[in-house]
Formats: C-alpha cells, structure tokens, sequence
C-alpha cells in the first residue's frame, strides 16, 4: 500500500502562493461582501488553506463608497470602541465611519469576521479599501474577482 498518498500537506510561509485580487463593492451589500472579502483574505477558497498561516489572497477593494445598508442601518446600527478608561466607550455608525473614509468602515467589518490574535491582524494588513475605481496596484496585475460566484 502506497502511504504517501495518505500525507497531509500543509501550507507554511514558503509554499504559500499569495495572489492580489480585485473586488469591486458598488451595488454590494456591505456584510455579504466583507464575508466573502473575509474568507479571501484567509485563504478559504484555496485547496491548501491551513487554519495557522496566512495563506490567504492580497484583496483591493475598489468603489467602496457605494457599498449599500439596507434599511436605516446607516444611522441605527451600532459599532462601539472602549478605550479602557472609565467613560471610555465611543459610538459610531456606519455613516459616521463612511464619512471619515470608507477603508475604516470595511476593516471595521473585515476585522470582526477574522481571528482574534496576531494572524488576524496580518491578515488584515492585506486588504487594501478605495472609493473610486482607482488603485495604486497595478504592478501587481491583479485579477477581478465577481463576488456573486463565490459562495
């Protein structure tokens, strides 16, 4: 019986083949994609995905100020930063984050969708969020990535 057949691959930081996707978010509805930019950004999409690297995929966000809430989302929902200090929690809204620039209303979502430990924070180092459809990533030669064929 042939047992290396049996072995399990894992990936490491030196088998890793990391690739620069475009996404493209106007018209998307801001948690299905951050779900699917998420599991991009980690690597679920890939055959050799390994839970403890970062083998996931370098993703360019581009039209993110057309994202879209439904509902009165954009004033009624809640994110909450607590600074540690007594009388240290802040409110925000989705609006008041789109306003200040919509990277920090993406990595908002992406971030609470990733491991909470110093993976998740590479992780996230590798998303890159534009508002128009201009980005600076065109040596990468990444490729356009349509959502709705994931799952």
């Amino acid at each position: 019986m042939d047992t290396l057949s049996f072995k399990t691959v894992s990936a490491n930081k030196a088998t890793v083949t990391k690739e620069w996707v475009v996404v493209d978010a106007s018209g998307q509805s801001l948690g299905r994609v951050c779900s699917k930019i998420a599991k991009l950004l980690r690597g679920k999409y890939k055959p050799n995905f390994t839970p403890h690297v970062d083998c996931g995929d370098n993703v360019i966000v581009i039209n993110a100020d057309k994202v879209v809430l439904t509902g009165k989302k954009w004033d009624d929902r809640v994110y909450l930063k607590f600074s540690g200090y007594p009388g240290g929690q802040r409110q925000f809204s989705p609006r008041f984050l789109q306003a200040k620039g919509s990277d920090r209303l993406f990595r908002k979502v992406v971030k609470g969708m990733l491991p909470k430990n110093r993976l998740g924070a590479a992780i996230l180092a590798n998303l890159y969020v534009y508002d128009g459809a201009e980005h600076k990533h065109e040596a990468q030669q990444p490729r356009l990535i349509d959502l709705n064929t994931l799952k």
